[in-house]
């Protein structure tokens, strides 16, 4: 299979769809892949890297887009790149597609097959190829809100860990998921005062046995998310249901009763976000304010730390972009139920019930569509 790697073009992304070693799994078996230039300079791999890994070297994205049968990338396709999609090509990458109309309406009109990362499930449930950016990007939501803290930045001028006499600062995470998780490991070596809130109390339980009695866990309700937000120094939306636009738990008249220089990190901003007050926000310009609290929003917070991110993700994605290789992708995806609960369109259909319900396509299940 002739598989291409365009280099990411969207604000401040420097992440590359495959790294050389990656590259040259697929080469031994007998598969082409094409890099386009200086895809991989964002995490230090160069050109000959990728060439002595067995690629080969495209000018431009449009030959890669013309040449490829498989494109694999990382974050959604931008306006340009979508209207260089076609029939019969297969797009693997993350798509977030649900807040996004004008992308899913480009990919439904390109016919193009489009396997979405953050659907593709694991065993018990898991989204094992959103886990290793879920991992990331909570650590980074913390290293963030901490910088927002301090006074240059806009924040109240609050050290995260607080010093011996003055109180540590209060961190409020929504949501007990991959991101959350990381997001309370992270805040809690930084000695916060941490309190975490979900609708599960199965998960709360597991979050008190690793945590033990350092970590506040409350169940979510909307008195309990009103008291823990109005009262955090900074808080952290890491609510996620798969494929769908995120539930606004926090509303405006909440974030008004905050402290100001208080700081919310909106992890769940690539899908909508879950404050009402969020809106996406780039690595060059990442915060505003609202109401005097500093507002972090980035939708690619991963890509900060390209190289980190880009290894950990093609640990996970390569299985999955070997079998398309293997199988083609008809094969693949009827072969494995776990990558074809990734399908979200195919061939102008949409083929994710939670897109469909967000956008008001109709819905055609992913093995019909096929």
């Amino acid at each position: 299979m002739k598989i291409g790697v365009p280099r990411e073009i969207k604000n401040h992304e420097y992440r590359v769809g495959l790294i050389p070693a990656s590259v040259r799994e697929l080469c031994e078996r007998g598969h082409e892949v094409l890099i386009e230039t200086g895809a991989g300079l964002g995490i230090g791999m160069r050109d000959e890297d990728y060439q002595r890994a067995g690629a080969g070297i495209a000018a431009d994205a449009a030959e890669v887009f013309a040449r490829a049968e498989l494109v694999v990338k990382v974050k959604e396709p931008q306006p340009d790149e979508c209207r260089q999609l076609r029939e019969g090509q297969v797009l693997f990458t993350y798509l977030h597609l649900a807040p996004d109309p004008e992308q899913t309406r480009l990919l439904v009109e390109s016919g193009v097959t489009a396997i979405a990362y953050e659907t593709v499930t694991g065993p018990g449930g898991s989204l094992p190829l959103l886990a290793p950016m879920s991992e990331v990007a909570g650590r980074m939501a913390v290293q963030a809100g901490a910088h927002c803290l301090e006074k240059e930045a806009g924040g109240a001028g609050v050290l995260l860990g607080g010093v011996p006499g003055v109180a540590a600062a209060r961190v409020v995470v929504i949501g007990g998921g991959v991101v959350g998780t990381n997001a309370i490991r992270m805040a809690m070596g930084m000695e916060a005062n941490v309190t975490v809130l979900d609708r599960s109390l199965k998960r709360l339980q597991e979050l008190d046995f690793q945590f033990g009695g350092r970590l506040n866990t409350i169940y979510s309700t909307v008195d309990s998310l009103e008291r823990y937000v109005t009262g955090a120094d900074l808080v952290i939306g890491a609510v996620l249901i798969p494929g769908a636009s995120a539930p606004k738990l926090v509303t405006r008249e909440m974030i008004a009763a905050m402290r100001p220089g208080s700081v919310v990190v909106d992890v769940a901003i690539d899908q909508g976000g879950c404050f009402e007050t969020s809106r996406p926000t780039t690595h060059s310009d990442p915060t505003y304010l609202v109401d005097e609290v500093v507002h972090y929003c980035v939708a690619n917070m991963p890509g900060a730390v390209p190289r980190t991110s880009t290894f950990a993700l093609n640990n996970a994605t390569l299985p999955f972009v070997l079998a398309l290789a293997e199988r083609g992708v008809r094969g693949a995806l009827t072969h494995d139920p776990n990558l074809l609960a990734g399908l979200n369109i195919h061939r102008g259909r949409v083929t994710c019930s939670a897109v469909a319900e967000a956008l008001g396509y109709e819905y055609q299940s992913p093995s019909r569509a096929l």
